[in-house]
């Protein structure tokens, strides 16, 4: 079976082809600039790279794009549109109305439409991408892969915020958490790493990118996670400022005369890395600045590794223990001085990390051989719980 699983944006459109056979990728691309030039960029197993410019003025036709990518002569990987047996969406945010992986029918696409007030940025675009889909490949399968499904498990004292219970009610105010879809894959990877039963496990999870989030996962299932009502609580991250007192929001508005409007954006696009360092908002360019000596640098990075260390500390409370640690996503992967000195200073709490395995060119365990708490560092690979999520709905139809 070929499951093309799509990620779709405002203005751009991810895809990966799967043969769920062998798990491998077929091919991968992007499709961007949708609704103003249009570029795609394509690449199949064993064929040349491809770039062109070409007309993308909605996600329709940029999924036509792909298609016609995919069935090339000369770069694509398959023959025809009808070797795709299923389509996997990601999908940011589910609210309360869809809390696993789903086939896409009226009442499915109904209930993510009521997402639109509570997760605009995302939501829209994925319709999009999904009314997109459907309209060029209408006699395939369509599935939604929910990243706020895993963290359904959490229980309500972990979900709730204290505010009137009514307004909880009517207008689905809660901690969903999200980046779920990583938090599931790697989780499971440790799982399979610590050689124990699943509901014997005690995992805190570290998905560390230019958005970051937390999770407490025990027995496989999540407890309680760092991101809430919206991808902006939690930790620092790259351009959002996380988890702030709710009252310097209209303390700020009426200093510095920022209106409703723009609150929002204010606090998504001008805070995080970027607004402690004012170097910029990805972590490549802060680490490079605090070799330059940059202080605020520092500070924004030294912020981000206590919060981990704060989260981890109280989530191994909360669970009433902890077996691993995991970091994953670009910079959890990829930036070892982040991953040292979140976890520094812990060897009370049975935390040893393993310099020369945390700064190897490919860490996987990173704790010291008598580490109480394993440290493992494990790539996500989202795309690839989609296109299984997909497949297996797919093949019970």
């Amino acid at each position: 079976m070929f499951v093309l699983v799509v990620n779709a944006g405002s203005s751009s459109l991810k895809y990966q082809l799967f043969d769920m056979d062998t798990k491998a990728v077929m091919a991968k691309g992007l499709c961007e600039r949708i609704g103003l030039d249009g570029r795609l960029k394509h690449q199949a197993a064993g064929k040349p790279d491809v770039v062109k410019d070409m007309p993308m003025p909605t996600h329709a036709q940029a999924v036509s794009a792909l298609v016609e990518s995919l069935t090339d002569k000369e770069y694509g990987c398959i023959s025809d549109m009808g070797e795709i047996s299923a389509v996997g969406h990601r999908v940011v945010h589910g609210g309360p109305w869809l809390t696993k992986s789903v086939l896409v029918n009226e009442n499915v696409i109904a209930d993510l439409e009521k997402c639109c007030d509570i997760a605009p940025l995302h939501t829209v675009p994925h319709l999009l991408g999904i009314k997109g889909c459907i309209q060029i490949m209408p006699n395939t399968p369509q599935v939604l892969v929910i990243d706020t499904a895993f963290h359904q498990t959490m229980p309500e004292e972990a979900f709730m915020y204290p505010i009137p219970y009514e307004l909880y009610e009517k207008h689905k105010i809660r901690r969903y958490g999200f980046h779920g879809t990583s938090h599931r894959y790697v989780s499971e990877k440790a799982i399979e790493l610590l050689g124990k039963a699943p509901e014997e496990t005690k995992i805190v999870t570290c998905h560390l990118g230019n958005g970051s989030s937390i999770s407490a996962v025990k027995g496989g299932k999540v407890i309680d996670t760092s991101m809430g009502f919206t991808p902006l609580e939690g930790v620092i991250m790259g351009s959002r400022c996380g988890t702030i007192d709710p009252a310097i929001i209209p303390f700020i508005m009426e200093k510095e005369g920022i209106p409703v409007s723009e609150m929002s954006g204010w606090m998504n696009k001008k805070c995080g890395f970027l607004g402690v360092s004012g170097v910029s908002s990805d972590l490549r360019e802060i680490t490079k600045a605090i070799e330059d000596g940059n202080k605020r640098a520092r500070l924004a990075q030294d912020i981000l590794c206590y919060q981990i260390k704060k989260y981890v500390g109280s989530y191994a409370a909360a669970m009433n223990g902890l077996d691993c640690v995991v970091f994953t996503a670009g910079v959890g992967e990829n930036n070892a001085n982040i991953r040292q000195d979140s976890l520094k200073n812990m060897e009370f709490f049975g935390i040893e990390l393993d310099k020369a395995k945390n700064y190897s060119t490919k860490p996987c365990e990173i704790s010291t051989a008598t580490s109480k708490v394993k440290v493992f560092v494990i790539p996500t690979n989202e795309e690839l719980v989609i296109a299984t999520d997909t497949e297996e709905i797919v093949k019970s139809l």
